[in-house]
């Protein structure tokens, strides 16, 4: 950190809108650790954060080196002032479109009509979690009822959990579950099983409860059971479904960006996008990543894109310089 306050940014171009090398759109842990490594490598750079991270509902982020047990929220306002130290800045807003300017690079149109210049642009803004339309899921959410395993299995490990069969993939997520406790109940819901989703279940010793659910049921404050519709009840420590997950990428909409066929942006290993100049990180392009994850797609999309500005800076540069006439740097004897 030594000398990080002293840290000055450097831009090639400036106006009265705000230009900026590289512009990330979202504020999570992908955004900010993108802008940290930019920040740090004197590159000028914003943050458009809306302030609405996935993960603001849980109480604590886990399976994090270093920062297990913290609270989300936490870890992002640690990271906001690591940003601000080497002179990257964070905006309050919404991005509404991204769309190429004409001299090269993109405007990122805000919500409420502000516009800013950036050379590159890295969207880092997630996904939005279509939960199932069952009493008590939206209120205890991040809380007692949750998606991943890795994140929260094991805090009610060895007690009663109940796995609700929403999606295509719950059964798979029950069987997962199954490490974490042996009291692991699946109710099939709308979704029955198929023969062979039950052997396994069966093998596994998950327990399957018939039936669909009518209400998660809370017990001072805290979730006490799923009631099922014909009246039975199911007592749990915990809940996890599998929702229904859609990328937050509509600032890329008309950009032309490749899609694959469940319609999530495509990137190489770095974080390009098919389109020169946009890059994509986190959520928004792989639903499994955790925080820990899209924090370390941040800094590979960083370290990327500087050595694509680099290659486009000397590029100019020796544009410049040719058509200066300048001569070639005569080489060094031998000594």
């Amino acid at each position: 950190m030594t000398g990080a306050n002293n840290t000055t940014n450097t831009t090639d171009t400036t106006d009265s809108r705000g230009a900026y090398d590289v512009i990330v759109i979202g504020g999570g842990a992908g955004g900010l650790n993108a802008a940290l490594v930019l920040a740090r490598a004197r590159r000028t750079v914003a943050v458009v954060d809306a302030g609405a991270p996935r993960n603001a509902p849980s109480a604590h982020m886990h399976s994090f080196l270093s920062r297990d047990g913290v609270p989300p929220l936490t870890v992002l306002e640690v990271g906001r002032a690591e940003i601000a130290r080497y002179g990257a800045v964070r905006i309050d807003g919404r991005v509404d479109q991204v769309e190429p300017a004409e001299t090269g690079g993109y405007v990122v149109r805000l919500d409420g009509g502000a516009t800013l210049d950036a050379r590159h642009v890295v969207l880092a803004t997630g996904l939005h979690d279509e939960l199932p339309d069952i009493p008590g899921v939206r209120a205890m959410w991040g809380q007692d009822v949750h998606f991943c395993p890795y994140c929260h299995g094991y805090e009610v490990r060895d007690q009663p959990i109940v796995v609700l069969g929403v999606h295509p993939a719950s059964p798979g997520q029950a069987l997962l579950l199954r490490q974490w406790s042996s009291r692991v109940t699946y109710v099939p819901h709308d979704r029955p099983l198929t023969e062979e989703e039950r052997e396994r279940m069966d093998a596994r010793g998950v327990e399957v409860a018939e039936g669909t659910v009518s209400a998660l049921l809370a017990k001072d404050g805290r979730l006490h059971a799923v009631e099922l519709a014909d009246g039975r009840s199911l007592e749990c420590a915990g809940v996890f479904l599998f929702p229904k997950m859609t990328p937050n990428d509509g600032a890329f909409a008309g950009l032309g960006c490749e899609k694959d066929e469940q319609g999530w942006l495509v990137t190489d290993r770095a974080g390009r996008t098919s389109r020169p100049g946009l890059w994509a990180v986190g959520n928004v392009i792989d639903p499994r990543a955790q925080a820990v994850t899209a924090a370390g797609m941040g800094a590979a999309a960083a370290f990327a894109l500087n050595h694509d500005l680099v290659d486009e800076e000397i590029e100019r540069d020796l544009a410049a310089h040719r058509a200066a006439g300048r001569p070639a740097a005569a080489p060094v004897a031998a000594s």
